[in-house]
């Protein structure tokens, strides 16, 4: 078994690889993305970006515990306008090395869903990836996107109509709703050409000698080997609900995480925590283990494992 044979196809466009790195953990530097690429990820993430710039929440933002990561960054980013000269640089260097650019996108309303799309996809992305569930990020209502079908789906077609074709467009769900498959088959519906899955659980950590949460937006996304099982569960709905390929994301952290992800039916896997503990060879070393447990397993590809937890 070579790491050769791990070749997979998301939406129509070649990984050499099916690990991805996930939004949000290394930002958006182009040097950074690439040094990522050149640690063996078939696809890098950019960090999500919105239609104007934001400044995101005040310190404290991050926390590491002792099974993942929780934070409330706020998605803060420089604006589309900056995000796309670092994405054009990004694809400059990527393309060499055969590794996909995957740009995020975010917004509070679907009008501007699709404007921010529009722009950002002049950058060349091989992949859009549309957020409407981070927890930090509402509609008008105080809901996200993520969590109500009829909106998912709206946005969903709105970027759809600004992709007008040129990029496949992927939608990150969230795992805070009661009906994850349900959301999915509304994407779907509205012509989503893949799902992400998921992005973080809504949680909360207490200082017991402040007596207060300590992050500074009090409650967080929670990330990392705690959310592991809900991600693999949710992606096996997601597979059994809809047609379209899916990114499994959450806790992945070895190879056997990966495997996992893959046979309850994702077409490629996100790593994220892993990296923020780990660094960028924490890809490496996964695809390492991703090979030794396919031969031990008897695999040959990767397409041979997927969804097989269904059959």
């Amino acid at each position: 078994m070579t790491l050769a044979d791990l070749g997979v196809s998301l939406c129509g466009i070649h990984l050499p690889n099916p690990l991805i790195l996930a939004s949000g953990i290394l930002g958006t530097e182009a040097k950074l993305m690439a040094r990522v690429a050149r640690a063996g990820a078939g696809a890098v993430t950019a960090k999500s970006c919105s239609l104007l710039p934001r400044r995101g929440h005040p310190n404290p933002t991050v926390l590491a515990w002792e099974h993942g990561l929780i934070n409330a960054v706020g998605l803060a980013n420089p604006g589309v306008e900056a995000e796309v000269k670092e994405l054009r640089q990004a694809r400059a260097l990527l393309q060499p090395l055969g590794t996909a650019l995957i740009a995020s996108i975010f917004a509070d309303t679907v009008e501007h869903f699709a404007q921010v799309a529009a722009l950002v996809i002049e950058a060349g992305p091989d992949l859009l990836e549309v957020n409407i569930s981070c927890p930090n990020v509402h509609d008008e209502f105080g809901t996200p996107f993520a969590a109500d079908r009829g909106a998912a789906a709206e946005v969903t077609a709105a970027v759809k109509e600004a992709a007008a074709g040129r990029v496949p467009v992927l939608i990150k769900l969230s795992p805070n709703v009661s009906d994850i498959a349900a959301i999915a088959r509304a994407v779907e519906a509205a012509e989503a050409d893949g799902i992400s899955a998921i992005n973080t659980v809504t949680g909360m950590v207490i200082d017991l000698h402040a007596r207060r949460p300590i992050l500074a937006n009090r409650s967080g996304g929670l990330s990392g080997p705690a959310i592991h099982p809900l991600a693999v569960r949710c992606v096996y709905d997601i597979y059994e609900a809809v047609r379209l390929p899916i990114v499994g994301i959450g806790g992945v952290s070895s190879g056997r995480d990966a495997i996992e992800m893959i046979m309850a039916g994702a077409t490629a896997v996100g790593i994220g925590s892993a990296v923020y503990e780990e660094g960028p060879e924490v890809f490496g070393r996964i695809l390492r283990e991703m090979a030794d447990l396919m031969a031990e397993l008897g695999y040959e590809r990767v397409e041979q494992m997927r969804g097989v937890a269904h059959w």
